[in-house]
């Protein structure tokens, strides 16, 4: 399986490492990514982004849901192999769908992959005009830390609905609610902030809370 790798940080040395996957419409250099994975170097944690298959094609329409856990299996697999660390000292994880799978392969019924954490970025509870279909089935087999990063105004994850699904989650989890942002990150102009202030809110929280782990 070809999947395109952008690696940040010590090699060596390091006692934890993260995982960052992307969301369907945007691939590893997403800025969201890029200010985490930056964010994460600056403080010594390695880190991994990487592309899913379809996106190394060329495609924009996302691989099967086959494809896309066994990708997310062979990124976490390969972050291990890079650092040398085992499956429970690394932090998986990602933006919208790339989180999601992150979490779908940890909460696996039949054969999860352990982690030291879940670093969910966008998470999306439910697909566009579908809030009553919740993708939140697994929550219940989640039990390691898990951090929300959700804008206030994100269409695919409201808070209250957010918060009431992740009660199913056993691990310990923390929310980091995005003043005025939607579910690109983007806040409103009235908010006086711009992508970029999210962006660092945001790395700047998952900097924090990898590190507390």
């Amino acid at each position: 399986m070809k999947l395109g790798y952008s690696f940040q940080g010590p090699r060596r040395g390091a006692d934890r490492a993260v995982l960052l996957a992307h969301g369907a419409g945007a691939d590893r250099r997403a800025p969201t990514l890029r200010a985490v994975a930056t964010a994460l170097k600056d403080a010594g944690i390695p880190n991994l982004r990487f592309d899913y298959p379809y996106r190394v094609a060329g495609k924009k329409a996302p691989d099967s849901q086959k494809v896309l856990r066994a990708a997310t299996r062979e990124a976490a697999a390969s972050l291990g192999r890079r650092t040398d660390l085992p499956p429970d000292r690394l932090v998986l994880g990602g933006r919208s769908m790339g989180g999601r799978y992150t979490s779908l392969i940890v909460g696996d019924e039949d054969d999860p992959v352990p982690a030291r954490g879940l670093l969910l970025l966008g998470y999306p509870l439910h697909a566009a005009g579908r809030p009553e279909k919740k993708r939140a089935d697994h929550f219940g087999r989640l039990d390691l830390p898990v951090l929300f990063a959700s804008g206030t105004r994100d269409s695919l994850a409201g808070r209250a609905d957010l918060t009431r699904a992740a009660k199913k989650i056993s691990g310990p989890v923390e929310f980091v609610w995005l003043e005025s942002a939607d579910h690109g990150f983007r806040p409103l102009k009235s908010s006086g902030r711009t992508i970029d202030d999210v962006n660092a809110e945001v790395a700047d929280a998952a900097v924090r809370w990898v590190q507390s782990l």
